[in-house]
């Protein structure tokens, strides 16, 4: 059976985020799993991926989208001087924005909403996000797809490309439909990865602090990071499984769909 989804509004840390909560229409006592999109992201651009694994796996789900994607509250004067006003975020985002994320925003939501030890599965930026919180917080599992954790030239590059496409190209089109402000969306993300100020961002020396089961995935034609990226999580975090794709991009659940769904399966079995 299919589960029973609801998207409602959730206003947390002064800002309105748009939540997506997945039930099994029966009884489970598996974790909660918490999806944490990518940087150009949101609870649309899952599609139904997130419903379609909590209904193999009998279990409930939460899928939400950070302030300033998807129907989330845009974030003001995006471009502008980063600062607080009132408890809401203003202005660019600032190097630690994924450690923010990760230590602030989502312990909240899953206090507020009473969600305890999730399995955490983020792609790209939610994989790094996913990795900080299980950091410092108690985690049932983390499973991370194309994760960041260090700044790679490969990052930089294809971030540029990105920038022509939206600027010059028909990215913007494409993903309009997904967030009520894609310009806030873009820019957010963008102008962050290229800034100086974030070519220093690496995580590596934090990761030894996870305990947790962890899977971390990549594709070999990813165009956004190396398999350094995982090999560096497998150093420094001594119970972690890899799986390296080949013929797979930046979105490995949906270039590789069956393959990485029967290993998320597959580990969270074991748990």
């Amino acid at each position: 059976m299919m589960p029973i989804t609801c998207i409602e509004t959730l206003h947390l840390l002064g800002s309105r985020l748009e939540v997506q909560t997945i039930q099994p229409q029966v009884g489970s006592s598996a974790p909660t799993l918490v999806f944490l999109h990518e940087g150009l992201g949101s609870v649309a651009l899952w599609r139904d991926w997130p419903t379609q694994m909590c209904a193999r796996l009998a279990c409930a789900g939460l899928v939400y989208s950070r302030q300033g994607y998807g129907q989330s509250e845009a974030t003001p004067d995006v471009r502008g001087p980063s600062r607080s006003e009132n408890g809401q975020r203003h202005g660019r985002l600032l190097p630690d924005y994924m450690h923010r994320e990760a230590l602030e925003v989502l312990p909240a939501l899953l206090r507020e909403l009473g969600i305890e030890r999730p399995v955490l599965l983020g792609h790209s930026d939610g994989g790094t996000i996913a990795l900080l919180h299980a950091c410092q917080h108690p985690v049932a599992g983390c499973i991370v797809m194309a994760p960041h954790v260090v700044v790679e030239d490969i990052s930089v590059q294809a971030i540029s490309a990105a920038r022509q496409a939206y600027e010059h190209g028909p990215l913007r089109q494409r993903l309009a439909p997904f967030h009520a402000d894609v310009d806030c969306a873009f820019w957010q993300w963008n102008e962050v990865w290229l800034s100086d100020a974030f070519r220093p961002f690496d995580i590596r020396t934090e990761l030894h602090r996870i305990t947790a089961p962890l899977l971390a995935i990549q594709g070999e034609d990813d165009p956004y990071g190396t398999m350094a990226q995982i090999d560096d999580i497998a150093r420094a975090v001594p119970q972690a499984q890899l799986l390296k794709l080949p013929a797979c991009g930046h979105s490995p659940h949906k270039d590789q769909a069956e393959v990485v769904s029967g290993a998320v399966q597959a580990f969270l079995h074991a748990l």
